[in-house]
């Protein structure tokens, strides 16, 4: 029995991977069926430890990129994808899995491609709102299609709705539990002051970073801030609000940290009263499944019109309100930020919405799903 994996590039397309491959093998144990072999192709790894600890076997294959911008490697990935679907044919061939998943993202392409070739079942999950170009070519020969929005079913043209399925995003079970008992002893952090935490995506914001940095006079005299400020950006911002903050009573209420790993982000989750981020899917259902009102500030849409169209629907749920990054100043932020920590009505509102939204069961029925393939492909 094996499965591969695909898909990557960032922690939105990797985790929710990782999420369905715990369910795999806990279903495996759970009903004593024999484990699977669980494979994993994709130019690169995004948390090898990850990888590691769910015994997941890495297969390096290669995946150009289509950026949305002109650039001569626009023309030399379309060789390194090429390439790639060559590689991940050959690899395909001598795993021969009984059925691959893909999240989507360029990092899937080759794959999928090379799935379709061998005739190798493959079953594709799109966590955003506006589905990837990857996922929308795949569609076309998957045997099942999953999506984390009701809205998304709309784009795969001519495919038969009956192989589609609103399931919502998998995420870790672990990160999806907060930890209140001893977050704010661990973080540093006062119990009796409100919360703020600022999540920029795995490799953080400049945007937001920036945005965070101007507010802080604005903030922290009333909040202390836990700010994921991305794995390469922190002696800079360290720098910086050292600089804005040096005069200030309030310094020790800032928090930055270049990246939260699984134990201080549930703890930050169970210290947070309020989270400011951008709208990636991962992000959008992590969220939502601490149950905590958000303020989401998309990246911009000339640049990812997937973050948009997440960002609005769920605002239109009523867990959120959006922020365009253009003309966002701190003022702004820091109204928008009062307006709801001090309506004990909205706010309520918004922590239902988000406890509402969430989808608990969608990684166990991805898994599932992959189960009933793997035993129709058996026999």
């Amino acid at each position: 029995m094996k499965i591969v994996l695909t898909g990557g590039g960032t922690g939105g397309h990797f985790y929710p991977l990782i999420s369905v491959a715990e369910e795999i093998y806990e279903i495996a144990e759970k009903e004593k069926l024999l484990e699977p072999t669980i494979y994993y192709i994709g130019p690169d790894i995004f948390d090898p430890r990850a990888l590691s600890e769910q015994n997941i076997i890495f297969k390096k294959s290669p995946a150009g990129k289509v950026r949305k911008y002109f650039s001569i490697k626009n023309f030399t990935d379309y060789f390194k994808t090429a390439f790639g679907i060559i590689k991940a044919t050959i690899q395909l061939y001598f795993i021969y899995p009984d059925v691959v998943f893909s999240k989507g993202g360029y990092a899937a392409f080759p794959t999928t491609v090379a799935a379709r070739l061998l005739r190798i079942p493959l079953v594709i999950h799109e966590s955003d709102a506006l589905p990837g170009k990857a996922n929308l070519i795949a569609a076309k020969w998957a045997r099942a299609i999953a999506t984390a929005y009701p809205t998304t079913e709309k784009y795969f043209k001519g495919v038969d709705s009956k192989k589609i399925a609103l399931v919502g995003n998998p995420i870790r079970k672990s990160i999806a539990i907060p930890v209140k008992d001893g977050a704010f002893e661990y973080l540093k952090l006062n119990r009796e002051i409100p919360t703020i935490l600022v999540l920029g995506g795995s490799s953080g914001s400049q945007a937001i970073n920036d945005l965070i940095l101007n507010t802080l006079n604005l903030l922290l005299p009333k909040y202390q801030i836990i700010h994921q400020v991305g794995k390469n950006n922190l002696e800079y911002i360290r720098g910086i609000s050292n600089v804005i903050l040096q005069n200030s009573e309030y310094k020790e209420r800032y928090k930055p940290f270049s990246f939260l790993n699984q134990l201080a982000m549930r703890m930050s989750a169970g210290a947070a009263s309020i989270v400011i981020s951008r709208s990636g899917s991962n992000a959008i259902t992590e969220i939502s499944a601490w149950g905590l009102p958000s303020i989401v500030i998309p990246i911009p849409k000339e640049i990812s019109h997937d973050q948009t169209e997440n960002a609005f629907i769920y605002a239109r749920f009523g867990a959120a309100t959006v922020l365009k990054q253009k003309n966002l100043t701190p003022n702004i932020l820091f109204a928008e930020i009062e307006r709801i920590m001090n309506d004990k009505e909205m706010y309520t509102s918004m922590q239902n919405a988000a406890r509402k939204f969430y989808r608990p069961d969608a990684a166990h029925k991805i898994a599932r799903l992959l189960y009933k393939i793997i035993l129709e492909h058996e026999e």
